[in-house]
């Protein structure tokens, strides 16, 4: 029987905060790997264009800073497999885990699997992604300067965004499936903010239209009345939740929160002893490329330090350090 393949990091997920604190393994000669069962990149890659990361005036598009973290890990000598892992065991001094791949065993495991943004699954919001259909205010509010804008969802997020897009959009109409469940003070603060957002309640959000790549207007239906309804617009925001990639940490012992979301105390380490969460998935994360980086690279210190413990209490066998590319 061979040899089962043994890790000193195993990251799952290679978006922004897994590319960032690979970067920061491989350096310490750490042996690293990443699996990636999408994009690499996570939603960062899919974004259009990031105009609020630091250090570039001008913005830049998702794919290429995806590509630059993605060249900047590689060339420590971080690996990236392609691949899905299905579950996560504590097997004790080291981790289980199942992939398509076969089972690979690390001593120190990084969550990174982020989230994605629940859709309305309707007609035109595929077609429209990215080019009229957003799910990120502060990613892509800007691109629409004294535009007329729908914003779908009745909740905190959908709410808090509206408000936040009165700093582009000329006129806002927030559709709500049923009535707004968000919090006392933001509908207070909606109310100062008439002459811009048009809450409409009980309608629902059916198809979005378009022509040329372009947004024409949101279609939905007023479901006290059952009449059809139309809404001009130049481009749909959708804020209707998240939905963590975490499905495969049932059963495991990972905690989650109530939004399936990983809990992790202050070193960004899980319930499970050397297993990390960082990025989007992380109960607690501000849903920004720039923080999912920047935890990313706490994470990698956290991960050092308990990697370094482990071996003096252990007197584990070190992993061969892969050596850096050229």
């Amino acid at each position: 029987m061979a040899e089962e393949q043994k890790h000193q990091v195993v990251m799952i997920g290679a978006g922004p905060a897994s590319l960032a604190a690979a970067v920061y393994t491989t350096r310490e000669d750490i042996e690293t790997l990443l699996f990636e069962k999408g994009v690499i990149g996570g939603l960062a890659a899919i974004t259009d264009w990031v105009d609020n990361y630091p250090g570039f005036p001008k913005g830049l598009a998702g794919l290429d800073l995806a590509e630059s973290l993605r060249q900047q890990a590689e060339r420590f000598g971080a690996k990236i497999e392609l691949g899905e892992v299905m579950s996560i065991k504590d097997e004790g001094t080291y981790k289980r885990l199942a992939t398509t791949s076969g089972d690979i065993l690390a001593e120190a495991v990084l969550i990174a699997t982020g989230s994605d943004y629940k859709k309305l699954g309707i007609p035109g919001e595929q077609e429209y992604y990215g080019r009229g259909v957003h799910y990120c205010a502060t990613c892509d509010g800007a691109f629409y300067r004294d535009k007329h804008l729908v914003v779908v969802g009745g909740g905190n997020s959908a709410v808090q965004e509206s408000l936040f897009l009165t700093k582009f959009a000329s006129k806002i109409d927030l559709l709500v499936r049923s009535e707004l469940r968000a919090s006392e003070v933001l509908i207070h603060e909606l109310e100062k903010h008439k002459d811009k957002i048009t809450v409409h309640t009980n309608v629902t959000t059916d198809e979005i239209v378009g022509k040329d790549s372009k947004v024409e207007k949101v279609v939905g239906t007023d479901t006290k009345t059952g009449k059809k309804r139309e809404f001009p617009t130049d481009g749909v925001f959708v804020f209707i939740g998240l939905d963590p990639n975490t499905g495969f940490l049932a059963d495991s012992g990972v905690e989650l929160d109530e939004l399936r979301l990983v809990k992790t105390d202050v070193n960004l380490q899980t319930s499970m002893p050397g297993v990390f969460a960082a990025g989007d998935v992380r109960s607690g994360a501000t849903m920004q490329i720039a923080s999912a980086v920047g935890e990313g690279a706490t994470a990698a210190l956290m991960i050092r330090k308990y990697l370094e413990d482990a071996h003096q209490t252990h007197e584990m066998p070190a992993v061969p350090a892969t050596v850096n590319a050229e």
